[in-house]
């Protein structure tokens, strides 16, 4: 049976990230095997960027 598992990740607005920095932080977790799930935005709230990532866990991932 294929398992997941999953990451939260925050970019604040008051930590001034660029979209280049942004990107480059998910290119990483892309290269570590994370993907994408969902990208939720309030500047409303001041909040800035969460993006939810997943990865499929192997073996190795999953007993540690």
């Amino acid at each position: 049976m294929k398992t997941l598992e999953y990451e939260i990740l925050s970019f604040p607005m008051t930590r001034k990230t660029s979209l280049a920095d942004m990107q480059a932080s998910l290119n990483a977790k892309g290269a570590e095997g994370w993907e994408v799930v969902s990208i939720s935005s309030s500047e409303f709230a001041n909040v800035g960027h969460t993006v939810f990532l997943k990865r499929e866990t192997t073996p190795a991932r999953a007993a540690a």
